[in-house]
């Protein structure tokens, strides 16, 4: 049984979800038109089939299921009601966190926020946080898309290692919905949500010392530059008074793009993590793959010959919650008892024209917090 590189490992999790909930209903009956002729707008032609390749990739195979859906496979996603922050999803995560491992904001010695996007321009959420948990330790924006939570992980299980920190709590939060609009069907697949991740020490027992953080690999993901691009445009809600608001459109390369790099750093990231962890695929007891679509789970399994059961997706109920995937797709796990303590978990994450990032750890006991609330339907 490896030790853990770091000797810091998971104390508690939770996860977040704003106050709408929107079903696939909501955009038959609003765009009747739109999901007619889907095949004509955005989503259709991100993930689409694309050219005819002499042999298809995994990429292609796990996807070719979902090109009959005008949703790509979504189902439903969770939304923030008008006048909501991003704030009060992230401090929700945050205190249930804490109240999981039965410690307060005084007991934690570093806060590391990310929030995408932020309830200002300029400027990420973290004082903000820090100010209504009432901290006194630094708390500190980073961002890395959607790989943000597992980089996080590993960035805090580094500085608790380094004894820079006893204790350091990762906060992240994707907030695609007001990033995109209602009548564009590239907003089809999109969510918002939050997590929070405990980080400390492992204790000094011989059980206890092999918790926590096996291996890790990071790499950049300029392959994927510019694949979606987030521009401030005019605001027609807001009378033509100047107003702009955050859009967010996908470059025409989009789906080539994620095709093509989505192997290669699938591989480079895991294999690396495997090789700091002195661990192959089969050591690992369970994966958590990022799901930006219906299918990556799937390809991710299907490429590194992970069988069915040692994986599961959360997209379905979540749709694209970026940062917040990796949080909400271990929860689950965790909740639902697929994930024992004393387990190897694998975590995978890419985003775009940032990071991909893997990393493997030893579970030991992660105290939860509340599961989510079902919210009112919104259609």
């Amino acid at each position: 049984m490896p030790h853990s590189k770091l000797g810091a490992g998971l104390r508690s999790l939770a996860i977040s979800f704003p106050s709408i909930l929107r079903t696939n209903d909501h955009f038959r009956t609003a765009h009747p038109e739109m999901v007619a002729h889907a095949e004509q707008f955005s989503l259709a032609k991100v993930w689409g089939k694309g050219e005819a390749a002499a042999a298809p990739t995994a990429f292609d195979l796990t996807m070719a299921p979902y090109l009959a859906d005008p949703f790509r496979g979504a189902v439903e996603r969770r939304l923030r009601a008008p006048g909501e922050p991003a704030l009060a999803m992230e401090l929700r995560a945050a205190r249930g966190a804490l109240d999981a491992a039965k410690i307060t904001s005084d007991d934690v010695d570093l806060v590391l926020v990310s929030s995408f996007v932020g309830d200002r321009f300029g400027v990420g959420n973290a004082a903000y946080l820090a100010k209504e948990l009432q901290l006194r330790a630094p708390a500190l924006n980073f961002e890395t898309a959607c790989s943000s939570s597992v980089v996080g992980l590993q960035m805090a299980a580094s500085l608790v290692a380094s004894d820079a920190y006893k204790r350091v709590l990762v906060v992240v939060s994707t907030s695609n919905s007001v990033q995109v609009v209602d009548d564009d069907s590239l907003g089809w697949f999109v969510g918002d949500g939050a997590g929070a991740l405990l980080v400390e020490r492992s204790s000094a027992s011989a059980a206890d010392s092999e918790f926590g953080v096996l291996g890790w690999k990071t790499i950049n993901s300029i392959g994927t530059n510019d694949m979606f691009v987030i521009h401030a445009v005019l605001d027609p809600k807001a009378g033509g008074d100047g107003r702009t608001r955050l859009c967010t459109s996908a470059n025409e390369n989009a789906g080539a793009m994620a095709r093509d790099t989505a192997e290669p750093y699938l591989r480079a990231c895991v294999d690396g993590a495997l090789s700091m962890a002195s661990s192959s695929v089969r050591d690992v007891d369970f994966w958590v793959f990022n799901t930006p679509n219906a299918w990556y789970a799937d390809f991710c399994a299907r490429v590194l010959g992970v069988e069915e059961g040692r994986y599961h997706s959360v997209y379905p109920r979540y749709a694209n919650i970026g940062a917040a995937l990796m949080p909400a797709t271990l929860y689950h796990a965790l909740h639902e008892g697929r994930i024992h303590p004393g387990d190897v978990v694998g975590l995978y994450s890419v985003g775009s024209s940032s990071t991909a990032s893997a990393l493997i750890m030893r579970i030991g006991n992660v105290a939860l917090g509340p599961y989510p609330e079902q919210p009112a339907t919104s259609n």
